[in-house]
């Protein structure tokens, strides 16, 4: 059976052989005219990464293609071809909320492909400074979950921050139950992120609730302490699980089967229209009848289509609050660029937090 077998695959092996000898040839091409773009770019003073370019290249691709791979494949492998051609360029550095194997990591590769340098971060607080202070060229931020609503702090931030948001990333969030080895037997505590316990309360209520919660930095912080601790289990993604080493206990645990993170991408430099846009703003109108009115008419006079509307309090003790809002299309569209000038007008503060590429 092995040689009918061997038989079958050789001649189709040496036609994947070929057409390998063919794409190594090409695509060292392609980094080569990479390379010529980037000593244009060096001229101009250009940024490295354009993601609207990418988007745009990616998608043109996927409309190109007759199959069998799907869009997502294409998406994957031509982010990393990409990413290897700015490496040629330049090495980018992106900040994440770590230890290393958290979802901030994971969002950080599917986003920028995986030759970038990451810088793991304590908090969402050190992600923004270290974008500010140049120790990193981007950060990733998680800005809300599917089931828990807005990360609280990262809000905060952007109100405060003078760095833009260039692009985002809707990441499935699959959580494990992860131990030492690979069982409860001994374990009187679950450590995660307050986040990751509150996506799971439901699951741990049935299933584990003689087990104490207690909320630290991230999951994968959560992970490295249950390799230190074999009373502790942790509530994390499969990176972590195989980054320090911890079997699987039960496996997406997560109460909403459908659960997704939303993360930004926050830099210095503006990002162009891809023409699948959306421009993120910061609000604020007077305390007075019809506020919110007054503050959405603009976008409803120029047909802007508001797609989220989240508030926050402005903790100045007078209950008045910071809207933020993101709306279809680039800044620089002219309806957009319309609405926003009207509502600068009538807004008692407006920030333009950026306008970047839709995440598909």
């Amino acid at each position: 059976m092995d040689d009918d077998l061997n038989s079958q695959l050789k001649s189709l092996r040496e036609r994947i052989d070929v057409l390998d000898a063919q794409l190594i040839a090409l695509l060292n091409q392609r980094a080569a005219v990479a390379l010529e773009v980037g000593e244009v770019k060096k001229h101009f003073n250009a940024p490295v990464f354009r993601p609207e370019r990418e988007l745009q290249v990616i998608a043109r691709l996927q409309e190109m293609s007759d199959g069998p791979l799907a869009d997502d494949h294409i998406a994957s492998i031509w982010r990393e071809i990409m990413a290897a051609s700015r490496a040629l360029e330049q090495t980018i550095s992106a900040a994440f909320l770590g230890p290393v194997g958290t979802y901030s990591e994971q969002a950080m590769f599917e986003y920028f492909g995986h030759s970038i340098a990451g810088v793991p971060c304590p908090s969402i607080d050190e992600v923004f400074r270290a974008v500010e202070a140049g120790a990193a060229q981007y950060g990733v931020v998680p800005v809300e979950n599917s089931a828990e609503g807005a990360v609280s702090r990262t809000l905060d931030l952007l109100l405060s921050t003078s760095l833009l948001i260039g692009g985002e990333l809707a990441l499935p969030i699959h959580h494990n139950l992860l131990t030492v080895s690979g069982t409860l037997d001994g374990i009187t505590r679950v450590c995660a992120h307050p986040q990751a316990l509150a996506q799971c309360q439901r699951w741990l209520t049935a299933n584990a609730p003689h087990l104490e919660r207690k909320a630290v930095s991230s999951n994968a912080e959560a992970a490295r302490l249950a390799v230190d601790d074999p009373t502790v289990a942790a509530i994390a993604g499969d990176r972590a699980a195989t980054h320090y080493g911890l079997g699987v206990v039960y496996s997406m645990i997560q109460d909403d089967p459908h659960n997704r993170t939303r993360f930004v991408i926050i830099g210095r430099e503006p990002t162009g229209s891809s023409g699948h846009d959306q421009t993120s703003i910061i609000v604020t109108v007077k305390n007075e009848s019809g506020a919110v009115f007054k503050l959405l008419e603009p976008l409803a006079k120029h047909g802007v289509l508001t797609t989220r509307f989240e508030s926050r309090p402005a903790r100045s003790g007078t209950w008045e609050y910071y809207f933020y809002i993101d709306i279809e299309g680039h800044r620089d569209d002219a309806p957009v660029a319309a609405a926003l000038d009207e509502l600068g007008r009538k807004a008692a503060f407006l920030k333009i937090l950026g306008s970047y590429p839709v995440a598909r």
